[in-house]
């Protein structure tokens, strides 16, 4: 999560509260696809208003591993991978080096963290 402290924690607390209700009125768990574009929706309809938020929306759900990035004009992607915040040009620049389609969970957590450290040991406003 990136952005304001306050609209990030708020916005997700509310979004996993939404996402309860759903499984309880439903008995079925919330596809992430489905959580994402609430939280989309949600941001969307407060545009124009000073929210600062980018977020990332990651699961497993009965479609498989699925990977959203939120941010605070409503703004839904799909993809492999993000970095969201201001120290995210640093992130992508490691990333995009050393990202395959295929990793094993060692890859990819190495690259993960190569990223993270990129990231706060240029951009001070990180971490």
């Amino acid at each position: 999560m990136a952005g304001g402290a306050a609209d990030c924690q708020f916005w997700e607390r509310y979004l996993g509260m939404q996402c309860r209700l759903y499984e309880l009125r439903n008995k079925k768990r919330i596809s992430v696809s489905s959580a994402s574009k609430i939280l989309a929706n949600i941001m969307y309809s407060y545009k124009g208003q000073g929210l600062s938020m980018g977020t990332m929306i990651a699961g497993w759900d009965h479609t498989g591993p699925k990977l959203y990035m939120v941010d605070n004009d409503g703004t839904r992607l799909n993809g492999d991978m993000f970095s969201v915040g201001s120290g995210s040009m640093y992130a992508y620049g490691v990333m995009d080096s050393g990202y395959k389609k295929v990793m094993t969970e060692k890859e990819a957590t190495d690259l993960g963290r190569r990223a993270i450290y990129h990231a706060t040991h240029r951009d001070a406003a990180s971490g």
